[in-house]
């Protein structure tokens, strides 16, 4: 539980860096938003490897400078939203902004959406690993991950509860990693016809060529993730860790991989599932 002090951090934070997120917000083209462990390195990079292209930058984007093109919805110098070098008219870039955050009517306005899905159970896997190998952040065992408020099952739930309410009236348009994964050409298509972008065949072909799973591995053992330090030559550290859908059965014993389903089915919306039926999971009740 969030003492005294640090709930007073946190809510100083957030009137300090509420008002030009707002600023921010009004000017995007849309959001792109995701559960953590749900795929948007690799989407992300993927984009931004597009509009690198399309704009005439001039450089084939690294696991850094995607951040340049499409920036988190945050006042991180080299991540957040003064990284974004459309800003200042220097490049043609629509302002896709990035983000894990819960969903607020007040921050996130009525801008478009772009939102990602991913199969519950290999979200709660990569989480696992980001937790207990990347950040340190948590040492028990997947037993105890699925119980962690923070971490577990409620914060997937309650997260997708909160963006499934969020999406309803607003433009927006869901995929999921198992499809982008299945079929990357027309996944990548469709989101930037939503994006009011006419997609180039050619240019998005050595986009998704870029985007390669074992292609960005070899970048983020080579230079890391700005932001984070961790070792990258423990695979399960990275966030290129596996770049697969289903493989949750080689961590996941399967009276764990049925209970975050049976989580799933109890607690989330009957919105919140079917954001979660494109993932090809069966869910229904």
């Amino acid at each position: 539980m969030m003492s005294l002090k640090g709930f007073a951090r946190a809510m100083r934070r957030r009137l300090r860096d509420e008002p030009p997120l707002r600023l921010a917000a009004a000017r995007a083209d849309a959001f792109l938003v995701s559960y953590p462990k749900s795929g948007r390195t690799w989407l992300r990079y993927l984009l931004s490897c597009y509009f690198a292209e399309s704009a005439k930058l001039g450089f084939e984007p690294d696991l850094t400078s995607t951040f340049r093109i499409l920036p988190n919805f945050d006042r991180d110098p080299v991540r957040g939203i003064d990284a974004f070098i459309g800003r200042a008219g220097e490049a043609e870039l629509p302002l896709i902004l990035v983000s894990h955050l819960p969903y607020r009517e007040r921050l996130f306005l009525d801008r478009p959406v772009l939102f990602l899905v991913r199969d519950p159970r290999d979200v709660i896997v990569s989480a696992y690993f980001h937790a207990t190998r990347h950040k340190h952040s948590f040492s028990g065992d997947m037993t105890a991950f699925l119980d962690e408020p923070k971490y577990g099952m409620a914060a997937l739930t309650g997260y997708l509860n909160g963006w499934a309410a969020g999406l309803a009236g607003r433009p927006h348009h869901l995929i999921s990693y198992e499809h982008m994964l299945a079929e990357p050409m027309p996944t990548a298509a469709a989101i930037l016809a939503f994006l009011g972008v006419e997609p180039q065949p050619a240019m998005l072909a050595r986009a998704v060529a870029a985007a390669q799973f074992d292609r960005m591995r070899d970048k983020e053992r080579e230079s890391g993730i700005p932001g984070h330090d961790y070792d990258r030559k423990d695979d399960q550290s990275l966030r290129m860790r596996s770049g697969k859908a289903g493989a949750f059965g080689e961590w996941l014993r399967p009276d764990q991989a049925d209970l975050v389903l049976e989580r799933c089915r109890a607690d989330l919306s009957p919105r919140a599932l079917a954001l979660l039926a494109a993932t090809g999971v069966d869910l229904a009740r």
